[in-house]
């Protein structure tokens, strides 16, 4: 990447953690886990990472937010987004592809979102969800980086809150747009930094329980 005439336009401004901290886990379920279904690149791995930050969420008693791809059984919702990724009318409501993996299943008290076009804010409570709850920063983990997780970090962004992506914690079937996706992000809506950090600074900055 030529960072320099990004630099010199004055992108890639430093974006802090302030206030209330939320964690946003977009779409990590079986099918995209599986390199047979929409998986691969590095999904898997990125799942491991999101573990441990998940449990710190957790035990800080962070707001958190998982979203899946859910289409009607009848696919009376079919859109674009399945014109475009036909298999995508494969993720119902009970299909195994559509769960959230198991090592980051939903506990009580967690917002689970359905959605059916990349962003996890589009036509959800997501952001009035958060709102609520007094969210100013939202850490962002999930699959994948170039799709359903840049469209995610856009629109929170859009809503006022300040994303943080936990670069370890996002994957993609392609690493090339992986990449990019960060360098843009990092240059324009996010902080884009590895997820000790995230909990490193996140332990400096006081958030409201």
């Amino acid at each position: 990447m030529n960072e320099a005439i990004y630099t010199r336009q004055g992108f890639g401004n430093a974006l802090d953690i302030e206030g209330r901290i939320g964690l946003l886990i977009v779409d990590f379920v079986n099918g995209f886990a599986d390199p047979d279904v929409f998986g691969g690149g590095n999904i898997a791995e990125a799942i491991e990472c999101t573990v441990p930050l998940l449990r710190a969420a957790r035990a800080s008693r962070w707001p958190v937010a998982h979203s899946r791809i859910v289409y009607a059984d009848d696919d009376a919702d079919a859109n674009i987004f399945s014109l475009k990724v036909p298999g995508m009318l494969t993720l119902k409501e009970h299909a195994h592809s559509s769960a959230t993996v198991p090592q980051l299943a939903p506990e009580q008290g967690e917002l689970v979102v359905r959605k059916n076009v990349p962003s996890a804010f589009f036509g959800t409570p997501l952001a009035a969800w958060l709102a609520m709850r007094g969210v100013q920063t939202l850490v962002v983990a999930g699959a994948v980086t170039s799709g359903c997780v840049r469209a995610s970090v856009v629109d929170a962004m859009q809503y006022g809150f300040r994303p943080v992506v936990a670069s370890d914690c996002v994957g993609d079937r392609a690493l090339g747009p992986h990449d990019a996706s960060l360098f843009d992000m990092a240059q324009k809506y996010a902080a884009v930094i590895p997820s000790d950090e995230v909990l490193s600074r996140a332990r400096r900055s006081p958030t409201r329980n």
